[in-house]
């Protein structure tokens, strides 16, 4: 039989059912590859763990890491789970639709502050959701379905370039319209503000824009406080609606209240907005899925019973989606939010994280330049949290991989936490060795 015959029929086979009738989803094509899945044959996270070279590093995962390379769970979690686990009232009862109401309440004031007007005026409604993911998809979902601007062509949320994939993933799925803002200059491994500030202002009056809060995913690069009011001062201009997306508070600088400073100060403006909150980074709870979704609406006669309708309908997209969030990681966040000393020994955990990523940022950068690596490198200490745009190019990284058995994702970000010092010279030597090879 020839090869073409072979195929056509190959072609065929895939297409039938065992009994010889044509599947009714033959027409499914194969979805493009996640390169950070865990399940792709072909992964970043696949080929590092099937590579055997002993000096292999990983710097493609986005969760925290020990100095010896291994997964961290925080003492006070270690606490806080000890506790629970001991509590003889505990069982695995469904949670309320809402999810535990000590844990939305804290989680409010986390982000919002104590003295938070919003809350004390309740302005606020709030639902435990399935991570930062689940809280991202519940607000994309609640727009998608609820928000009514006058401008049909403001029925489309902004969000950076680059983002979280994620965003564009989720957004796609519940038929909101996505459209891009300049965020990273090539040029200056920072923010492109005047681009950011140049599309927001052309964007269609009512626009939605999806806006990092802190430890901007992928690129590590935030605006400065003057930079967020401008920002601010903008978007009320245009009635453009904010959706926050605070996936590191705490874990970006070490401090709860910097990292949660343009939400509030959004807040304090009278914006109308939605914040999505992920505990996976700041408690280490990555399993756990422990979120949640806030809707904040603007001061006014109208507000409590604004958020009450909004939060009963939120309710019902929640009760058709998961039914009920998931109780133990909640919990565990619960116990340590409402506990004066778990708090403080959490804060105490959070600085130990962001400074060690801190620590193998100024590790990095000073290594390259004692080597006069050619380019600059003080992108590297400017950004902050998790993550740094490196600004290796595509063929750099590949050859970092093949030849280094360094594993990244291909548009040159590093996860700063697959940093310790252990690996960073070995790094930082071979970032050398490539940026010199691909410069000739």
């Amino acid at each position: 039989m020839s090869n073409t015959s072979q195929q056509r029929l190959h072609q065929i086979t895939n297409q039938m059912g065992v009994n010889g009738v044509q599947s009714a989803f033959g027409a499914v094509q194969q979805a493009p590859e996640d390169p950070l899945a865990n399940n792709v044959k072909f992964g970043l996270m696949a080929a590092y763990r099937k590579d055997e070279d002993s000096k292999k590093v990983d710097l493609g995962i986005g969760a925290y890491r020990d100095n010896n390379a291994k997964p961290w769970v925080l003492p006070v979690v270690k606490k806080a789970d000890d506790r629970l686990r001991d509590d003889p009232n505990l069982n695995h009862e469904y949670l309320p639709i809402a999810g535990l109401a000590d844990f939305t309440t804290a989680s409010q004031k986390l982000v919002l502050g104590d003295d938070s007007q919003a809350i004390s005026e309740k302005r606020v409604v709030s639902l435990q959701t399935v991570s930062g993911t689940g809280a991202v998809h519940l607000g994309g979902l609640f727009l998608s379905k609820f928000y009514t601007p006058s401008n049909s062509e403001s029925k489309a949320i902004h969000v950076s370039s680059p983002t979280w994939a994620n965003h564009n993933q989720i957004f796609s799925n519940v038929n909101l319209p996505i459209k891009t803002y300049p965020y990273f200059s090539k040029e200056t491994k920072g923010l492109d503000f005047d681009g950011m500030v140049s599309s927001l202002k052309s964007a269609t009056e009512g626009s939605i824009i999806l806006l990092h809060a802190c430890a901007h995913n992928p690129t590590g690069v935030d605006p400065t406080q003057d930079q967020w009011k401008q920002i601010s001062k903008i978007m009320k201009e245009k009635s453009l609606f904010p959706f926050f997306d605070c996936a590191y508070q705490g874990f970006a600088s070490g401090s709860l209240s910097t990292d949660a400073w343009a939400i509030r100060y959004f807040v304090e403006q009278g914006f109308e907005l939605v914040i999505c909150q992920s505990y996976a980074k700041n408690f280490g709870l990555y399993g756990e899925r422990a979120g949640a979704f806030h809707f904040v609406t603007s001061p006014g006669s109208h507000a409590q019973q604004t958020t009450s309708r909004v939060g009963s309908q939120l309710a019902i997209l929640q009760r058709s989606e998961i039914s009920n969030p998931p109780a133990y990681g909640a919990r565990i966040a619960s116990l340590i939010l409402n506990d004066k000393d778990l708090f403080a020994q959490w804060e105490e955990d959070l600085r130990t994280m962001s400074g060690r990523i801190k620590e193998m940022r100024k590790a990095l950068r000073s290594k390259l330049e004692e080597k006069k690596t050619p380019g600059t490198w003080n992108h590297i200490t400017d950004q902050i949290g998790m993550f740094s745009f490196t600004g290796l190019k595509e063929a750099q990284v590949q050859k970092l991989r093949e030849k280094y058995h360094v594993y990244m994702t291909k548009n040159g970000r590093i996860s700063m936490a697959g940093l310790n010092t252990n690996n960073v010279d070995y790094f930082a030597d071979s970032v050398d060795a490539v940026v010199r090879e691909t410069s000739k």
